[in-house]
């Protein structure tokens, strides 16, 4: 089995149920094979004893982070629908550029969305998109974890619930347990009631969750209130999405009434500012969320509302958004914001056990955060630091399963030449856009 010590290090601590941060000093985590084992003061353990040794020399070690809603292989579109309305941006833009996508696209656009997350930091991401049996090719060969859902509209019928549910069977487990599957209807006004009812049923005869866009504004809301009388949240309800664990993106648009739904049933959001900010979609209310009980996880959504998957863009950006809404700065606290980044993220994925922790039993999936740079000194406050001053490329290591995937900035699953260089050959083709190509049609 294999063995790792990471020597002198701070550690960030986060309880299971509070939003609370300390940091501890001095300290070493030991893992063995894919599991923490220990975290103790450091020059206890015997270093001969162990395969692979890191000198920390002070560095933070965190839990590795946990992007809850992204289409990572969509960077292969970035730059390529900048400031255009949603409306937009899915008719004239994104929809007809997507009509280009070809199997290996995907393929190496998640190599290289994998690439960018995992110099920032991050070790698992929920990922909806398409071709994903290429994306969970990529996700095996960098060595990260994933929660992988085949997008599908409701236009495909059921040949395309059948496509999804077979690549569901096929890869859940996948990589020695890295890849974990989930049905992906789009978002209900793409997916009819029979459609979703037949997502459902796959996804209990399979044993899995659904992850879907729902209320992504106030203005789809409030379209589907006039022609239905319900909104977003109550058509999932009814249609019993929400009775199967259910990972919902965004929820800018939801009603009070929604929440109280949302607070009974197995769900989490996935919160990504950025993306809202950028097309004006509103700000969700995740203060409301919180205190509900809702589980909200933090989440970047693609690179062509976003630009970049900088998770620690995300968190600095929910913690001001929030403050903002609020009108008060005392809203959103520095613990509250690290909880959502660690605790809550391993939440909404389902895997609140598992990760999002440092601490004996967990999975090995951390990170080692170099906060000697001159724009967190003097360093008062590491908490403080984290979310309001850090960068991604602050991230010096990257441990994912208990196997080292970078180290000192330097990727060690993959060749990020070899990637850049595939994508760039296919950029002519693939920004071609034809609005009549177009594989869907945005209409709330």
């Amino acid at each position: 089995m294999s063995s790792l010590l990471i020597r002198n290090c701070r550690v960030l601590q986060i309880p299971l149920d509070e939003p609370r941060a300390t940091v501890l000093t001095g300290q070493d985590v030991i893992v063995r094979g894919n599991r923490i084992e220990a975290v103790q003061p450091t020059g206890q353990a015997d270093i001969s004893h162990f395969h692979d040794v890191i000198e920390a020399d002070g560095m933070l070690v965190m839990p590795g982070l946990i992007n809850t809603h992204a289409h990572v292989p969509m960077v292969i579109f970035r730059g390529l629908a900048e400031d255009v309305s949603i409306e937009k941006w899915f008719n004239d833009y994104m929809w007809p550029l997507e009509s280009n996508l070809q199997p290996d696209d995907v393929y190496w656009g998640m190599q290289l969305g994998l690439a960018e997350m995992i110099h920032g930091g991050v070790t698992s991401v929920a990922d909806h998109y398409f071709y994903m049996d290429r994306a969970a090719q990529a996700v095996e060969k960098a060595g990260t974890r994933a929660l992988l859902g085949w997008a599908i509209f409701g236009s495909g019928g059921m040949d395309a619930i059948n496509q999804t549910a077979n690549f569901v069977r096929t890869y859940q487990g996948a990589a020695g347990g890295r890849i974990r599957t989930w049905m992906a209807p789009h978002a209900p006004y793409t997916c009819d009631d029979d459609f979703l009812r037949a997502c459902v049923q796959k996804a209990e005869e399979l044993g899995v969750g659904i992850h879907i866009h729902v209320s992504e504004t106030m203005g789809q809301t409030e379209a589907s209130l006039e022609k239905r009388g319900l909104t977003p949240i109550q058509v999932l309800d009814q249609t019993g999405v929400l009775d199967v664990p259910t990972l919902l993106a965004h929820v800018v648009g939801a009603m009070p009434g929604d929440m109280a739904i949302l607070a009974r049933k197995p769900t989490g959001i996935a919160h990504a500012p950025k993306t809202y900010l950028k097309l004006a979609m509103g700000t969700a209310p995740v203060r409301a969320f919180m205190g509900h009980g809702i589980p909200v996880g933090l989440a970047t959504d693609g690179a062509v509302s976003n630009n970049t998957l900088d998770i620690w863009e995300s968190l600095r950006l929910m913690a001001l958004t929030q403050k903002q809404e609020a009108g008060s700065p005392e809203m959103m606290t520095i613990p509250q914001n690290l909880f959502i980044a660690t605790r809550m993220s391993a939440r909404v994925i389902g895997q609140a056990h598992e990760l999002g922790s440092v601490e004996p039993g967990y999975l090995a999936d951390l990170i080692l955060v170099d906060l000697s740079g001159v724009h967190h000194q003097p360093l008062h406050s590491v908490t403080a630091s984290l979310v309001f001053n850090t960068a991604a490329s602050d991230v010096n290591t990257v441990i994912c399963d208990g196997r080292i995937i970078m180290q000192e900035r330097k990727l060690l699953t993959l060749h990020e030449g070899d990637i850049v260089a595939q994508v760039n050959a296919g950029m002519e083709r693939l920004a071609q856009r034809v609005p009549s190509r177009r594989i869907q049609v945005y209409n709330p």
